[in-house]
């Protein structure tokens, strides 16, 4: 079996560079609050000017702690978002937010990966999934092609895609209310909501992906 999964360095490093970095930004903002005051453009003024109001060494102490709590919270939505792929000869699984996807050899035609996203398709041209990652192209080749599986170098039904407006004619009711409610997903950044959601319409036969925040689909054949 091979895994690839993001480095022990990326991995374990974000719990640490993450909270420093938050600490560092939020002590700098702390460091020209007085200098923020003085420009009455600047949002916020009031935080701004009750900080300069808090004695040292608590203001301090408070600019660090904020600062690495929300760099913690980073993290964990930097980790929530990564992916582990472990490919042997007879199934993969795709680890991500918790959740795993588990496919037969069998379910599996092709892999390839368009973009950050990697993509397996079955016998019949659907999409068994198509999840997002920082994963290496060259890694996930060697592993897939390792364990005998048939590498695509681009989406062989590109071309069949179109993009989806509202109440399109070819589609079923709850596909496009689920294609409505991804659109929200997407315009409010709510990016696990989106692909939970492009994984239900995936389910019930449509193809989605997108471009420039526009949703695009095909019918599975």
């Amino acid at each position: 079996m091979t895994t690839v999964q993001e480095t022990a360095a990326v991995r374990y490093g974000i719990w640490v560079l993450c909270p420093v970095l938050g600490a560092a930004v939020v002590w700098g903002l702390k460091l020209a609050a007085v200098w923020i005051t003085t420009l009455r453009w600047f949002p916020f003024q009031g935080v701004f000017e009750l900080v300069t109001d808090i004695p040292e060494p608590w203001v301090t102490i408070a600019a660090l702690a904020v600062g690495a709590l929300g760099g913690g919270v980073l993290a964990l939505l930097w980790a929530a978002e990564m992916m582990s792929v472990e490919v042997s000869h007879d199934r993969v699984r795709l680890k991500k937010n918790d959740k795993i996807f588990d496919f037969g050899r069998n379910q599996i035609e092709s892999v390839f990966t368009e973009g950050k996203q990697l993509v397996l398709l079955s016998p019949s041209g659907a999409e068994l999934a198509r999840e997002s990652s920082d994963l290496s192209r060259a890694r996930l080749e060697q592993a897939f092609t390792g364990q005998g599986y048939r590498w695509l170098d681009a989406d062989p039904f590109a071309d069949d895609y179109r993009m989806w407006v509202e109440h399109a004619p070819d589609l079923p009711a709850d596909v496009n209310a689920l294609f409505t409610a991804r659109r929200k997903a997407i315009s409010k950044y709510e990016h696990e909501e989106a692909a939970e959601l492009a994984r239900e319409i995936r389910k019930r036969g449509v193809c989605v992906k997108d471009e420039k925040k526009r949703q695009y689909y095909r019918c599975e054949r």
